[in-house]
């Protein structure tokens, strides 16, 4: 009975969370572990379903790096990467756009699928949905690898006022037809932005950003734009933290009201940052 008891505690403490945050978008940038790991796979579906159910509106945006570099090995191609962007030739953008927008996009699609909900797999050239340019990195060309320009919402709205959940692969495209490989990360937040969203949530394999990036204990729960400054500054956040908390960022200058990092290796991470008082990972706000 005691077991029954804490179950429905948990419920009240979410009902505060669902009736705030009912109607509202939430953009989940899904990549990491929780891509590959069946189990995790499904805990993270399953939150996605949760959320959709009860009002919420989930939009998708996925990574699939290492899918990508199993397919280039397979076409005999070696993956070579500056500051953590792939160097993409035309054949390597045209096969990240088939793993990203096929084999990956659709699977999602399906997962969703198989639990009721309705969803639909499109990448940034649908739609003219993300317009992109050439990226350089430190004056480096590194060939179709992308950023956003413009986000066009109209698909993406469409979409889900039609009750569907968009699952966007970050594949966009320039003027001249270009089609280019953009980071999921930048894409996630640039979508987030057009959309207006309440929360950006990137699931990492991370537990969130680290005082000390060897200590995961040493998370921080919540900061502002100005402190995450602060800390980059002043160097306590360092190394492959930075780009994480630039990403965040980058999301809350866009117009997101709060961007979450949270370790998409723990089951449910998704509920139990937004549905509980003590969440799980690292939330940004302005």
């Amino acid at each position: 009975m005691q077991h029954a008891i804490e179950k429905a505690e948990v419920l009240i403490e979410a009902l505060p969370y669902i009736r705030k945050f009912a109607g509202s978008t939430v953009v989940v940038k899904y990549g990491g572990s929780a891509m590959i790991d069946e189990h995790m796979k499904e805990s993270v579906i399953q939150d996605i379903v949760l959320m959709k159910r009860i009002g919420f509106n989930p939009v998708v945006v996925h990574g699939g790096g290492n899918a990508i570099s199993d397919q280039l090995k397979k076409v005999g191609k070696e993956s070579k990467f500056i500051s953590g962007l792939r160097i993409t030739d035309q054949e390597t953008a045209q096969i990240a756009e088939m793993v990203l927008s096929g084999s990956i996009g659709k699977a999602l699609v399906q997962a969703l699928q198989n639990h009721g909900i309705q969803a639909v797999s499109i990448n940034g050239k649908d739609g003219d949905t993300l317009v992109s340019r050439k990226k350089l990195s430190s004056g480096i060309d590194l060939g179709f690898v992308g950023e956003v320009v413009k986000v066009n919402t109209e698909l993406l709205t469409s979409l889900m006022q039609h009750d569907f959940v968009p699952v966007v692969a970050p594949v966009g495209t320039d003027a001249q037809g270009n089609t280019y490989n953009i980071n999921a990360d930048y894409a996630a937040s640039a979508i987030a932005g057009a959309l207006k969203a309440q929360k950006l949530v990137f699931l990492t394999d991370v537990e969130g950003i680290l005082m000390d990036k060897d200590n995961p204990d040493s998370i921080i729960r919540r900061l502002s734009v100005t402190q995450a400054e602060n800390f980059i500054s002043d160097g306590t956040i360092a190394g492959g933290m930075i780009p994480k908390a630039k990403c965040c960022m980058d999301g809350i200058n866009q117009g997101v009201e709060s961007v979450h990092i949270l370790d998409g290796r723990l089951p449910h991470s998704l509920l139990l940052e937004i549905f509980t008082n003590d969440g799980c990972g690292t939330m940004m706000t302005r």
